[in-house]
């Protein structure tokens, strides 16, 4: 009898050291991951609140292994910082404008050119298209980092304290551009001088006069006040815009095929959710700027811009290639 309950206690031991150990190795039970994903967007932006879905669903799908950490309004660096950490692996993630991957690997600033993109049919015609996946490989070749999705930023308008309607009301004006030099291809083709500011600082540089004006897209001029210090919003739309989710090579590196094939999804679902947003907005705010008693300037000579654009398209700017550009055309 004393060998029979002994036994009886041995096993259930066994067992349940079996299950104790099981537990501790299960992806419920073990210590997440933690990722920084860094961007420099307010937190009332789209781009925030779909980096903030992508995370949880990224939780969700992966059985708690992954936690996203999304660290908004250039909390981790300005651009051209966290693009710098993606490559030294201290940030896992990162939301970054076409012109700034197109440094490592030209082709791909190609929408970032002023009236390039013709609109948002075009726009996605490029997301989803083999052009697109071809160039990011391009990118990975170089970095080997994962571009994982294309964002749709909007249409960028000019901004400024004179109204602009055509390229010559822009002549010798000090526009400020983001610090990549393919934005000197629109301030060259209405003869501007460009002048170079991080995101962070626009705010001031334009309420200081550092600068006339600036250029980016209506929910950008919304969430970041620029309305605020400058008397008009000039609808130029000479430049639709996006932006492009990256994993750095070494997080992606470590991933197994299925978790990568998560990320990938959940991304494709966020940039979809964020550009249609985005789009939403861009609809509703010309409204609502007008409401606020800013002066919303429609009367543009859209022709006279893009005219003066195509002109320097192939010129000195450009990091692509004649069959990429003729590629990028017929999309």
């Amino acid at each position: 009898m004393n060998s029979r309950m002994l036994l009886k206690r041995v096993v259930l031991l066994v067992v349940g050291f079996s299950i104790a150990v099981l537990g501790l190795f299960s992806p419920m039970s073990m210590a997440a991951e933690k990722l920084k994903w860094a961007h420099v967007y307010e937190t009332s932006t789209p781009y925030h609140s779909w980096a903030l879905w992508a995370a949880d669903e990224i939780k969700k799908r992966t059985g708690g292994k992954y936690e996203v950490q999304v660290y908004p309004a250039a909390s981790l660096g300005k651009e051209n910082e966290i693009n710098e950490s993606l490559s030294l692996g201290t940030i896992d993630i990162i939301y970054t404008g076409s012109t700034f991957v197109g440094r490592s690997f030209g082709p791909l600033a190609i929408p970032s050119a002023p009236f390039m993109l013709r609109d948002f049919e075009h726009f996605n015609a490029y997301a989803n298209s083999p052009l697109f996946s071809e160039l990011s490989e391009g990118y990975r070749s170089v970095t080997g980092h994962n571009i994982q999705s294309l964002v749709y930023y909007g249409q960028r308008m000019v901004t400024s304290n004179e109204p602009v309607s055509s390229p010559a009301d822009m002549k010798g004006m000090k526009l400020r551009v983001p610090p990549a030099p393919l934005f000197q291809m629109f301030t060259d083709s209405v003869s501007a001088n460009a002048t170079p500011i991080a995101f962070s600082e626009v705010y001031l540089a334009l309420s200081q006069g550092v600068v006339d004006g600036q250029e980016n897209p209506l929910p950008t001029i919304q969430a970041k006040k620029f309305y605020e210090v400058q008397k008009y919003i000039n609808l130029t739309g000479h430049i639709i815009d996006s932006l492009v989710t990256v994993v750095g090579r070494p997080t992606w590196n470590k991933m197994s095929d299925e978790d990568k094939a998560v990320f990938k999804a959940v991304f494709v679902e966020a940039a979809a959710g964020a550009s249609n947003d985005i789009l939403e907005s861009e609809q509703n705010l010309i409204g609502w700027f007008k409401e606020q008693g800013v002066n919303v300037n429609e009367n543009i000579d859209r022709a006279a811009f893009r005219e003066a654009a195509i002109k320097v398209h192939n010129g000195p700017h450009a990091s692509w290639s004649q069959d990429v550009y003729e590629n990028f055309q017929n999309l």
